[in-house]
């Protein structure tokens, strides 16, 4: 489980862990440098994908993020370089431009490496732009997706995106472009009523701002609307509340990143849906105005 930051551990330097080495033999790849872009899921080490297990037991060194749960290093082969490049909102921040030119450095001399990420690569992780640098480096890689926060943290939560009844459609936009400014690539105006359920990745920091958007373009106060922290893991807390009221409700309720909001009209199934609360408790209010 990914583990809040005074229970993380500081896994810079080299150390052994995990499973076995493969056999040469048997290799995903020759021994020449090679990037694998890793997808580790919402939290819940389960969700690890097999091939994301043998790509990171290939690697010679793995470079892994705040979200990415320190258990899955343990797929790793006794001996691996263990790199910590997170970036753990206003507090510890690696600069994606060194990871960048990490990346290229180490698979240039030779290594493959194992670049571990929270959720999906390419789903707000940053992961595109990684492999776009690769690319023009001439240097190898593969994208190895995961299991995107953006469906398991509300599954978790007992929140279908889709349901016949009441949401055949879903976006799912960045919350830390919600600034006082409008967002390139966020039509706010549009978002608002154009889509049944609305999924926000990061977005407790702005997460008044986001609301004002949303309502100001038409979305109905009443709506109802979920924050979920820590999701799919032990740590997982679920607050219920409506559009209207829900950043009230999460400064009341103390809410920290990492968070995912849904909103809409499947929020009201956790009642009946909801099948995983984690230790830290859920503080349900009504779903609707």
């Amino acid at each position: 489980m990914p583990m809040p930051p005074d229970r993380r551990t500081d896994f810079s330097a080299p150390r052994g862990r995990g499973t076995p080495a493969p056999d040469p033999r048997d290799s995903l790849v020759q021994r020449t440098g090679k990037v694998y872009l890793i997808g580790a899921g919402p939290g819940d080490p389960g969700l690890l994908t097999l091939k994301g297990a043998r790509c990171l037991a290939e690697a010679d060194v793995v470079l892994f993020d705040y979200l990415a749960n320190p258990a899955l290093l343990d797929h790793a082969r006794p001996g691996t370089e263990i790199v910590y490049v997170g970036k753990q909102g206003d507090g510890e921040q690696t600069p994606q431009e060194w990871i960048t030119r990490l990346l290229v450095r180490r698979a240039r001399a030779g290594q493959v490496v194992a670049r571990l990420k929270g959720g999906d690569p390419f789903v707000f992780g940053r992961g595109g732009e990684e492999a776009e640098a690769l690319a023009k480096a001439d240097i190898p890689f593969e994208v190895v997706p995961g299991v995107t926060v953006a469906v398991a943290v509300p599954a978790y939560a007992g929140i279908p995106l889709t349901h016949r009844d009441c949401a055949s459609s879903v976006a799912i936009v960045t919350g830390t472009a919600a600034a006082d400014r409008e967002a390139p690539g966020i039509a706010w105006d549009k978002l608002a009523t154009a889509v049944g359920t609305l999924v926000v990745l990061m977005p407790v920091r702005r997460l008044p701002e986001i609301a004002r958007r949303l309502l100001a373009h038409g979305r109905p106060a009443n709506t109802p609307a979920a924050l979920i922290r820590w999701g799919t893991t032990p740590e997982q807390r679920t607050l219920v509340g409506t559009l209207g009221d829900i950043a009230q409700r999460a400064s009341a309720a103390g809410i920290r990143p990492p968070a995912t909001l849904i909103v809409g009209e499947v929020v009201r199934l956790r009642e009946m849906l909801r099948w995983f609360d984690g230790e830290a408790g859920d503080e349900d209010g009504p779903a609707a105005g």
